[in-house]
């Protein structure tokens, strides 16, 4: 097996998890395969740089002592606002060096700034989606994915997707029992599937202003087996089904109807991923009524079964 050099590169004010979390992947199956991957670190002049968080992290080169890396992780960070135009410049250069070209959270800002995902699809920290599209509009930023992979360039979301990512690697390297051994490992049960959403139905709409509206929202999250039509919701409010959908979606930022979709599918994905319960049951509790109502919303939105989605993603039985 040719052994995969890994490199992380290192800048001021990186995100400490961006670089420590993939990092710790790799070293997991270099740890249980040995001889598999190479890890190495890098800054634009050789010396210590420090996190955001105030971690100095050492590297042990520079970037031009650095070979042509089989991995190149480019993480995210505050440092990415306003780098140095020579990381930009090393990376136009080297970039398309790698096999894999991978970024974290916003490091994938860097890689545009250098050229590397025009005609792509990316993603990218939900909250820098926007900017990421506004100034690089030859991409197709994608906010909702934990992770994108587009032939040999993959992105990631915030933080902790950048495990996520890594997890996917080492699966597409080594295999899904290595990879299932760290991500148990790292208490990370199993790896989300890289077209999940980065956050929960509650996190992506905005809470209510309003009193009956926000009381509508958390009986939503309660009872997603219950009646979530809009006459039904809208008679909780006490208001009129039409006057219900305007007000919702102003305030919330989605209409009801996605509101109620999300929170269904979040609830299918929980009982998948922490109970035995059987399809059949849980997309009645889910609100969906039939096995097929439920299949289809997984297909559209995870691009999976439920079947395949629990098979992934929900913790194998421990001996």
């Amino acid at each position: 097996m040719t052994r995969r050099t890994v490199l992380f590169l290192l800048f001021d004010d990186v995100q400490s998890l961006d670089v420590t979390g993939p990092l710790e992947v790799f070293a997991g199956a270099e740890k249980g395969v040995p001889g598999t991957y190479r890890i190495r670190t890098a800054s634009l002049d050789g010396g210590p740089v420090r996190t955001s968080g105030g971690l100095t992290l050492v590297p042990d080169q520079t970037f031009a002592e650095a070979d042509d890396p089989h991995t190149l992780v480019v993480p995210g960070g505050q440092g990415t606002r306003d780098p140095d135009p020579r990381l930009t410049d090393w990376l136009r250069e080297r970039g398309p060096r790698a096999t894999r070209l991978v970024s974290v959270c916003t490091g994938a800002i860097l890689l545009a700034r250098a050229g590397l995902l025009d005609g792509r699809r990316a993603t990218t920290h939900w909250a820098y989606s926007g900017k990421l599209a506004r100034d690089h509009p030859a991409i197709d930023v994608d906010p909702d994915p934990v992770y994108v992979r587009d032939g040999s360039v993959s992105t990631s979301a915030g933080v902790t997707a950048g495990i996520d990512l890594a997890l996917a690697l080492v699966e597409e390297d080594l295999g899904r029992e290595a990879a299932l051994t760290i991500a148990r490992h790292l208490v990370v049960f199993l790896r989300r599937p890289g077209n999940q959403a980065q956050f929960s139905a509650q996190l992506a709409a905005q809470t209510a202003q309003r009193e009956p509206l926000r009381e509508v929202q958390q009986w939503i999250t309660e009872h997603p087996d219950a009646d979530l039509s809009i006459d039904a919701l809208a008679a909780r409010a006490r208001l009129s089904p039409r006057h219900f959908a305007r007000a919702f979606q102003a305030e919330t930022g989605m209409t009801p109807g996605r509101y109620v979709d999300r929170v269904r599918l979040e609830h299918a994905r929980r009982l998948l991923e922490d109970t035995a319960d059987g399809v059949e049951e849980i997309s009645r509790a889910a609100g969906y009524g039939t096995p097929e109502a439920m299949r289809r919303a997984f297909v559209r939105t995870l691009g999976t079964a439920p079947a395949e989605y629990r098979r992934r993603f929900r913790p194998a039985p421990t001996p």
